[in-house]
C-alpha cells in the first residue's frame, strides 16, 4: 500500500526545516562576522590589502555556491579532512556569504557623506573611533535593505546544501514525495514553509527601504 501524506510525514517536514533555520542562522551570523572585516580591510586604504579583499570577493561572486559546496565537502576530504556535512555546508554558505555582505557594506560605507569623515579626522578621532562612533551606524542603517534581501536569498539557498547529503526542508520533501507520490501537495507544503520564512522578511526589507528614501528626500 502506498503511504499517504500524513503527521509522521509532515513531521519529517519540520524537522528539515529546523536544519534550514538553523544553517541560515550560522552562515549569516558567521556571515556578518567575516563580512564586516571583509568590509573593513576593502575600504582601509591600502591598496594592498584593498586588492586581496577584491580578489576574495571576486572568487566567491563569481563562482557558482553549488561549487564552493562541493570543494569544501569533498576537496576537502581529497587532503585527509572529513568534515561533517552539517559542518561543511555551514562552512561553505558563511564563507560565501561573508563576501556577499562584505561587498554591501562597503558600499554602505563609502556611501556616509565623506565630511562627516574628514570632520572626525580633524578632530583627531583614530580609524577604530571613526568607524565604530560615526561612520558604522550610519554604514549598518543604510544597509539593512540590502542586508535583509541577502538573508532571504540565503534562506532559499540552503536548498543547495543537498548536494552533500545534507537534509533540510528541500530535500526532506523531496525524500517524502518519493515515498509518497504526491510531489504536488508535498513541494506545496515546503513553498508555504518557505514563504512563512521569508515574506516577512522580503516585507519588513522593503519598509525599511520606503523610510530610507523617505527620510533621503526630507
Amino acid at each position: 500500500m502506498t503511504p499517504h501524506f500524513g503527521l509522521p510525514e509532515f513531521g519529517f517536514l519540520l524537522r528539515g526545516l529546523q536544519w534550514t533555520v538553523l544553517l541560515t542562522l550560522v552562515a549569516f551570523v558567521g556571515g556578518c562576522t567575516a563580512g564586516l572585516a571583509v568590509a573593513l580591510l576593502r575600504t582601509c586604504g591600502h591598496r594592498s590589502v584593498e586588492w586581496i579583499t577584491r580578489i576574495y570577493i571576486g572568487i566567491f561572486q563569481g563562482t557558482p555556491l553549488l561549487l564552493q559546496l562541493f570543494v569544501v565537502y569533498y576537496g576537502l576530504a581529497l587532503t585527509g579532512l572529513k568534515l561533517d556535512a552539517f559542518v561543511a555546508v555551514a562552512i561553505g554558505f558563511t564563507v560565501n556569504a561573508s563576501a556577499f555582505l562584505g561587498e554591501i557594506w562597503r558600499g554602505a560605507i563609502q556611501a556616509v557623506p565623506r565630511g562627516q569623515t574628514e570632520a572626525a579626522m580633524a578632530l583627531g578621532l583614530h580609524y577604530s573611533s571613526r568607524m565604530r562612533d560615526i561612520v558604522l551606524p550610519q554604514a549598518i542603517r543604510i544597509s539593512l535593505p540590502a542586508t535583509i534581501g541577502y538573508l532571504v536569498q540565503l534562506i532559499k539557498g540552503t536548498s543547495l546544501a543537498a548536494i552533500v547529503g545534507f537534509i533540510e526542508l528541500a530535500r526532506a520533501g523531496q525524500i517524502v514525495s518519493n515515498q509518497t507520490f504526491q510531489p504536488l501537495l508535498v513541494f506545496g507544503v515546503v513553498g508555504a514553509m518557505y514563504f512563512i520564512l521569508c515574506w516577512p522578511l522580503s516585507w519588513w526589507g522593503s519598509r525599511m527601504e520606503a523610510r530610507l528614501a523617505l527620510a533621503s528626500q526630507r
